[in-house]
């Protein structure tokens, strides 16, 4: 035990005043990042919070020497991974009013279960880290750092890698799974569909788009009707549900009846010009 700590002593006195202001700064970025993104109300927010914890911890993995490493954090999981889950939120539209009731029952405990195991081997696992076998950088990227890792991987923590893989492989097949529906009736045609509204006496012609007569044909603006009231059949359904639903009817009658006194003011230019023109010439005469 006092060769550990005479080890650690030894690590903690050679790290230099910069390396010391970097952890403590970006440590604090890191933690702060960590918080608002369990705590921010917004998906979105909570994605960009992630995002910017992540490159926090590729910054460490490149002041430490793990190049690769710091390079696969940014390239993979900040690029592609989050970037992928904020667009995948932002085009669904996930906000802070939609609703939070379980599906799934106890799985609040589960979850807390599941953390708790999880903590309990993180620090069995740092409880059981050897400091003073600590062999340095130069000793383990001796022949490249990626080649370090891949010793590693394929070697001492082989079984570990593949039972990751099995995982990331299962995961991902099960998500396929849970997304697919299978059809268990015929779909119905074209024909078949237009002789069912005939039938049913609903909208017989196809709905008109949004934002129809309106200033913008955003999908969030309903269509206006000739006289300027909106059409709730040209916004979805889903977005009325929501109350996601922006009414520009009032601005488009404003810049009616502006349009309309514009036309009207020349209208009256217009006749009356020819009457002073021929008046004029009945004088000359």
């Amino acid at each position: 035990m006092s060769a550990q700590l005479a080890a650690a002593a030894t690590l903690s006195a050679g790290t230099s005043t910069g390396e010391a202001v970097q952890f403590w700064v970006l440590g604090t970025v890191a933690v702060i990042g960590a918080l608002c993104t369990v705590f921010m109300k917004k998906a979105v927010h909570s994605a960009l919070c992630l995002a910017g914890t992540m490159i926090v911890l590729a910054v460490f993995y490149l002041a430490n020497g793990a190049y690769f490493l710091g390079i696969v954090q940014i390239v993979v999981y900040t690029g592609a991974v989050m970037m992928l889950f904020l667009f995948v939120v932002m085009l669904v539209g996930v906000t802070a009013a939609d609703s939070l009731k379980e599906t799934i029952k106890g799985q609040r405990w589960l979850a807390l279960a599941s953390g708790l195991g999880f903590g309990i081997l993180l620090i069995g696992g740092i409880g059981n880290a050897s400091v003073s076998e600590f062999t340095g950088l130069g000793q383990a990227n001796a022949n490249g750092n990626v080649e370090g890792i891949a010793s590693l991987i394929f070697t001492k923590y082989v079984f570990a890698f593949e039972i990751t893989g099995a995982l990331l492989i299962t995961a991902a097949v099960g998500a396929m799974v849970l997304t697919h529906r299978e059809r268990t009736e015929r779909a119905a045609t074209q024909r078949e569909l237009a002789e069912k509204r005939v039938r049913e006496g609903t909208y017989l012609p196809p709905l008109p788009a949004p934002g129809v007569y309106a200033r913008h044909n955003a999908v969030d603006i309903a269509g206006l009707l000739p006289d300027g009231t909106p059409s709730e059949l040209t916004v979805s359904k889903t977005l009325r549900d929501r109350g996601q639903i922006r009414d520009v009817s009032t601005d488009a009658l404003n810049d009616l009846k502006a349009l309309e006194q514009r036309a009207e003011e020349r209208l009256e230019r217009a006749a009356v010009e020819p009457a002073t023109f021929k008046r004029s010439e009945e004088a000359s005469k």
